[in-house]
């Protein structure tokens, strides 16, 4: 039985691995969870899956909380960075779920692998940030960190019992979100709640508008350039509105390796959780029929110029990736705030990348000082925008 701490348990990713717990109590068990504000939500987690300790954002929150679950459950109720690095390394723990939503997951990722978890990773942000420091530590500590988004788990199953020296091409399947067949000249009239509406998963507000720029394949390709050790060059991105192939492996002999599946989180949860085994899930297949057909075509880097900056920010290294990440963040916080339009997330982005001097070969000190730059500077574009 694999023991868990689930950092971000009430999000999309938290709740999907909660109910693949739920289902096989004899694989899993929880042993900490983690939230930032959604008290309530959390409170009937801790009062299920009766976890030893349980964290939120902050200590008005813990008091809440508290009141909330009463006295007759026995948790630890902690708060802060602090309460989540705690929550991360745990000691009775053997799997730390990271799905914390944007740069806040990865200090409480690097204590889980400082204390030697195995890492299910699906805060992608903690590699768009700081990818070669973390993988570089999960080295030294003998660390696993197994993916949970699906297309890195989908190339993650494809390398199975694979050399990695036969890689030619890592194929990362996006779905081109709501606005990929919508004339560019359009995009000043899209709305929050268009934005909000992915046609193929249910995701969090923060991911979905990403998914809706396309800045999060973007983060995605930063993501895989790290976890699987390859160049930008070697990521190539592909548009499939199906979302039935999560993606694909090219190797050196020709042959192409993809992972079907319908677009549900479950499989790859498991498969993280599990590996190397697979739970009997029992999801139901695509459908494989003339009337559902995959399709496939290139990217338009001029109608979704996220993605082209989040190509610029892998290749360029360093701090760069942080700033794209940081701006990028408050941009999509400003859009669901209703404060700029859909077409002003990327110039923010690049405004904020533009004016950033690059550190080539930073520490982690040198990062959350990028990020903290980053955020102030990305505010301020927003500020002029609405002026």
């Amino acid at each position: 039985m694999n023991s868990l701490s689930v950092l971000g348990s009430t999000g999309s990713i938290g709740c999907n691995v909660l109910k693949v717990v739920e289902t096989f109590p004899r694989e899993l068990t929880v042993r900490a969870l983690a939230a930032k504000s959604n008290l309530e939500l959390l409170a009937r987690q801790i009062e299920q899956f009766r976890p030893a300790v349980a964290v939120v954002y902050d200590e008005k929150g813990a008091g809440e909380l508290k009141e909330l679950i009463g006295t007759h459950i026995d948790v630890e109720i902690l708060h802060g960075d602090a309460g989540y690095m705690a929550a991360a390394a745990f000691d009775p723990v053997d799997i730390t779920v990271t799905a914390m939503v944007g740069a806040a997951g990865l200090l409480p990722t690097l204590a889980a692998i400082d204390a030697g978890k195995t890492i299910a990773l699906a805060n992608k942000e903690t590699l768009v940030m700081a990818g070669d420091l973390v993988m570089q530590l999960a080295m030294e500590k003998g660390v696993e960190i197994l993916p949970i988004d699906s297309e890195h788990s989908a190339v993650f199953q494809c390398l199975q019992g694979e050399s990695r020296d036969a890689v030619d091409k890592i194929l990362l399947t996006a779905s081109g979100g709501p606005f990929y067949s919508r004339s560019r000249t359009e995009f000043s009239k899209i709305t929050l709640a268009e934005a909000l509406n992915h046609p193929n998963w249910q995701m969090g507000k923060k991911i979905t508008i990403d998914s809706a720029t396309l800045m999060n394949k973007g983060l995605e390709v930063i993501e895989a350039r790290c976890l699987f050790g390859v160049t930008r060059q070697m990521i190539d991105v592909i548009i499939h509105p199906q979302s039935i192939i999560h993606s694909m492996v090219a190797y050196h002999d020709g042959s192409v390796m993809a992972q079907l599946g319908i677009p549900d989180m479950k499989v790859a949860i498991a498969y993280a959780l599990t590996y190397p085994n697979r739970l009997p899930l029992r999801q139901p297949l695509p459908s494989f029929d003339a009337t559902q057909p995959l399709t496939f075509e290139r990217p338009d880097l001029d109608k979704f110029p996220c993605l082209r900056l989040a190509f610029e920010a892998c290749e360029s290294g360093g701090t760069l990736p942080a700033v794209l990440n940081a701006a990028n963040e408050v941009a999509v916080q400003a859009f669901l705030d209703q404060s700029i339009q859909f077409v002003d997330i990327p110039t923010v982005v690049e405004r904020t990348m533009d004016a950033h001097s690059t550190f080539s070969s930073p520490e982690l000190t040198d990062i959350l000082e990028a990020d903290r730059w980053a955020r102030g500077y990305a505010q301020d574009a927003v500020k002029k925008i609405r002026k």
